[in-house]
C-alpha cells in the first residue's frame, strides 16, 4: 500500500512539474515575443525620428541654398548622413532624395523624401515625404483689402481675410479674420446711423471662429508680377498682342487646348458699380472672330493676353490666364467670367485667372453657374455689377438694359470653387431696402483644399519663408 501510495505521489510531482515546466516556457516565451515588439517599436520610433531629422536638416539647408536640389555634393542622390551618439557610436542614418517641380525653368517648390533607419535594426525604415513651398493665396477661400458685407445667403468653406471691417451674416466653418479691432460700418454695409463696430460683427456665425485684430494681408506682396509672366509667355507660353478692338474670348477645351477669338463686336449697357456710379460698359459680346486653337505648353502653362478676356471652358492642367496692357500708360485691362469654368477631372488641374484692374462676372451668365479657381483682381474688385431691367429708372435717368437682356438681371446661384483675391471690395448680389433686385440670389464659396497643397505656378505668395505643405508617412504599415 505504500508503494503505491509513493507512486501516486511521484506521478502528481511529475504531472505538476511537467505543468510547471510548460508554463514558465510558454511564459519565457511570451516575455521574449514581448520584449521583441518592444525593441521593434524602438527601433520604428527612432527610424520615424531619424526621417524626421531628415526633412528638417534639408528645410536648414534649403534656408541658406535655395535653389540645391543636390545637397551641396553637385551629383545625383540620395544623399546618406550617419547621426553620431553622444554616448559614444552612431543612433542610425537617413537618406535623402530631392525632387523639384518647374514652370517656365524656373523652381516653383521642392518634394524632399527622407527614410531614417536605426543602428540597432537597420530593417526597420520609415520615409516621409514632403512637399515644400510658399504658402499661397490659395490657402484662402477670400482675401479682401477692403470693408464687406457677407449677406446671410453665403456659405463660405475656407478661411476668410479682409484686411478691413466684415460684416459676418453668413455661415462658415473656419476662421473669419479682420485686419482691424474696429471699423466705422456705414449704411453701405447695412449700418443706420452710422456706427463703429467690431473687426468681425453680424448675424453670421460660428462667431467662435472670429478673429480681430488679425495680422494684415500684404497687398504689395501679393502683387503678381506681370512683367515677369509676361516674359515667360512670351518665351515659352502663349502672347496673345493687344487685339485693336475690344479684347479675346478664351474657351478652355478639356483635352489641354484653349480656343481664343477676337471680339470685334459688344453691346453698351449701363452698370453700376461703388467705385464708379453708372458707367456705359461693354461686357456683353455681340460678334467674335474665327477662332484660333493654341495648345497650352505642359512645361510653361501660362497665358498672357494684353488686353481684356472674357473666360469660359473647362480647364485641363495647372493654367495662369493673365490679362494686363503693358504697353500703354494708364491703361488696366479686366477678366470677364461670362460662363462656367470647370475642371477636366476632379484632381490635377487648376487656374489662376489674373485681372489687371478688374475680375468680373458678366451679365450674361448662367442662372446656375460655377466657377473654379484663384481669381485675382489685381487693382480693383472681384464681383458683378449691377444692371437694371428695361423699365428701370434711377436718380440718374433711365440706365434699363435692352429688353433681350431683362432675363439676365436676376441670377439664381453661383458656386465658386477656389480663391478669390480683390483688392476692393467683393459683391456678386444686390438689394434696395432689403429686396434682391441684381446679381445671384444664393452664393456658395468652397475652399479648394487641392490647390492650396498644389495650387498653378506663379499664383502669389503669402509669405517669403518656405513651409513644409504636405507631410506625409509612406511606410504604414512596416
Amino acid at each position: 500500500m505504500k508503494k503505491t501510495s509513493r507512486a501516486h505521489f511521484v506521478l502528481l510531482v511529475l504531472v505538476f512539474s511537467a505543468v510547471f515546466m510548460t508554463l514558465i516556457a510558454t511564459l519565457s516565451g511570451f516575455i521574449f515575443v514581448q520584449k521583441k515588439v518592444q525593441l521593434a517599436e524602438v527601433n520604428k520610433q527612432k527610424a520615424q525620428n531619424l526621417a524626421e531629422a531628415g526633412l528638417e536638416y534639408y528645410r536648414w539647408h534649403l534656408a541658406h541654398y535655395p535653389d540645391d536640389l543636390q545637397d551641396g555634393t553637385g551629383v545625383a542622390g540620395p544623399y546618406v548622413h550617419t547621426i553620431t551618439d553622444p554616448e559614444g557610436g552612431t543612433v542610425g542614418t537617413f537618406s535623402l532624395d530631392i525632387g523639384g517641380t518647374t514652370a517656365c525653368n524656373e523652381l516653383t517648390d521642392i518634394t524632399i523624401t527622407s527614410t531614417g533607419a536605426s543602428t540597432n535594426d537597420p530593417s526597420f525604415k520609415r520615409t516621409l515625404v514632403a512637399r515644400y513651398a510658399k504658402p499661397t493665396v490659395a490657402d484662402y477661400s477670400t482675401i479682401t483689402n477692403s470693408n464687406v458685407w457677407v449677406g446671410s445667403d453665403r456659405v463660405i468653406s475656407g478661411p476668410y481675410h479682409s484686411n478691413g471691417g466684415i460684416r459676418m451674416d453668413g455661415t462658415h466653418n473656419a476662421t473669419v479674420s479682420s485686419g482691424v479691432s474696429t471699423w466705422s460700418c456705414t449704411s453701405s454695409f447695412g449700418c443706420s446711423p452710422t456706427s463703429n463696430q467690431n473687426g468681425v460683427f453680424g448675424s453670421g456665425g460660428p462667431s467662435s471662429l472670429w478673429q480681430f485684430p488679425a495680422p494684415q494681408v500684404d497687398f504689395n506682396g501679393i502683387t503678381v508680377d506681370l512683367n515677369k509672366i509676361k516674359n515667360h509667355a512670351t518665351s515659352s507660353g502663349t502672347y496673345i498682342p493687344p487685339s485693336g478692338g475690344y479684347g479675346y474670348r478664351v474657351t478652355f477645351n478639356a483635352d489641354g487646348t484653349v480656343n481664343i477669338r477676337r471680339v470685334v463686336g459688344t453691346t453698351q449697357v449701363w452698370g453700376y458699380s461703388l467705385e464708379n456710379d453708372w458707367v456705359q460698359e461693354r461686357t456683353v459680346m455681340s460678334n467674335v472672330q474665327a477662332q484660333t486653337l493654341y495648345t497650352i505648353d505642359a512645361d510653361c502653362p501660362i497665358i498672357f493676353v494684353e488686353d481684356n478676356v472674357w473666360v469660359e471652358g473647362v480647364v485641363s492642367g495647372k493654367i495662369v490666364l493673365a490679362a494686363a496692357d503693358l504697353i500703354t500708360p494708364g491703361v488696366e485691362r479686366s477678366a470677364i467670367i461670362n460662363n462656367n469654368i470647370t475642371y477636366a477631372s476632379a484632381s490635377g488641374n487648376g487656374l489662376t485667372l489674373i485681372g489687371e484692374k478688374d475680375v468680373l462676372i458678366g451679365l450674361q451668365v448662367p442662372d446656375v453657374m460655377t466657377i473654379h479657381g484663384i481669381f485675382i483682381a489685381q487693382n480693383g474688385k472681384f464681383g458683378r455689377n449691377h444692371y437694371c431691367q428695361n423699365d428701370c429708372s434711377t436718380t440718374s435717368g433711365n440706365q434699363g438694359l435692352p429688353g433681350s437682356l431683362d432675363p439676365y438681371v436676376l441670377r439664381n446661384t453661383l458656386t465658386t470653387n477656389g480663391t478669390v483675391v480683390s483688392n476692393g471690395r467683393v459683391g456678386t448680389k444686390w438689394t434696395s431696402n432689403g429686396t434682391f433686385v441684381s446679381g445671384f440670389s444664393q452664393r456658395y464659396d468652397n475652399f479648394d483644399r487641392t490647390l492650396s497643397s498644389n495650387p498653378p505656378p506663379f499664383t502669389p505668395v503669402t509669405s517669403d519663408d518656405y513651409k513644409f505643405i504636405i507631410w506625409q508617412d509612406q511606410n504604414i504599415p512596416f
